[in-house]
């Protein structure tokens, strides 16, 4: 169909069902053809152009255009962008955002790699699945952060992912970092904490906060007794963490003394995980959230509006 008095035939049909709201029947009986013919010409006009449906799923996902402006950017499977009047609230609201995407690609039998930190905490205490899941297991990515922030290590964590899911969740006992790069190989030699390392390995999907440069001070002077955090080697480099592995602009493995003492997943395995949620927010996160992105340490990114808006701007 290809002439002109078939193109007008096709047009006139679909003008009639599509502008007049008519059903097939009645642009059957006027153009004295079947109904199946009604309905082959309708697939037909489409095929041709003449006929171009569109959603306008905008007006209830009114950030539809940002997200895929961000996937497109940074090479993503996935976007989520919330919007938060307070930003006191943009952890809860990417928390939140964040538990309901992982309700839905969470699947039985699966193995979960868990962060530590806020964020994290967030999703964990949001979490709800609408089926129940047979053999979830949830594991830590990071060692444990000491007495000063019990409630967000990734043990706590996973322990409220099994409980809010009816999974299991496995411990990791070692602390965030250890004396010297000597310790943590005899540490990662002992067997219970083999077994974990081991598991993290197996990883269907994990789930991960991100750091923003700020943060090497805070935890260097926490952690790294005695030592001056401005003499550290390498530290002007250091963008941002992900699990407590920090990172440069590129999103690459910096070599520095925290790096090779600390007690978690490291970037290279990160990687071979197939699914990898980063929800994290916040301005003082956007250079962090991009080198992540660069480095594509993650492919899912849950954040706020403010954040991915100026994740779009050239640097």
């Amino acid at each position: 169909m290809t002439n002109k008095d078939d193109l007008r035939l096709l047009i006139d049909i679909a003008q009639m069902y599509y502008g007049e709201s008519a059903t097939q029947d009645d642009v059957a009986k006027r153009f004295n053809i079947s109904r199946s013919l009604v309905s082959k010409y309708l697939s037909r006009a489409k095929d041709l152009g003449i006929v171009e449906i569109r959603v306008h799923d905008e007006l209830f996902h009114p950030y539809k255009q940002l997200e895929e402006k961000l996937k497109k950017k940074y090479d993503l499977e996935t976007v989520v962008c919330v919007n938060a009047a307070d930003p006191s609230q943009v952890k809860q609201r990417i928390g939140d955002a964040t538990a309901k995407f992982l309700s839905k690609v969470i699947q039985p039998d699966s193995i979960i790699g868990v962060s530590a930190g806020t964020t994290v905490y967030e999703v964990a205490s949001n979490m709800y699945l609408n089926v129940s899941m047979n053999n979830l297991t949830f594991v830590p990515l990071v060692g444990g952060l000491g007495k000063e922030h019990t409630d967000i290590q990734a043990n706590v964590v996973c322990d409220i992912f099994a409980r809010r899911t009816g999974g299991v969740s496995v411990d990791l006992h070692v602390p965030v970092l250890v004396d010297s790069a000597n310790a943590k190989e005899v540490l990662l030699a002992q067997n219970f904490i083999k077994k974990t390392f081991d598991l993290m390995k197996r990883v269907d999907i994990a789930l991960v906060g991100i750091g923003g440069a700020p943060v090497y001070d805070e935890m260097t002077k926490a952690y790294l007794h005695k030592v001056d955090p401005t003499a550290l080697e390498n530290k002007e480099r250091v963008t941002g963490d992900i699990c407590y592995n920090f990172f440069d602009k590129h999103g690459r493995y910096v070599d520095t003394d925290w790096n090779r003492r600390v007690m978690a997943i490291d970037l290279d395995e990160i990687q071979k995980i197939p699914l990898v949620i980063g929800a994290a927010g916040g301005l003082h996160k956007v250079e962090g959230i991009r080198a992540a992105l660069k480095g594509q340490l993650v492919n899912v990114l849950i954040t706020d509006i403010n954040t991915a808006r100026e994740l779009l701007k050239e640097e």
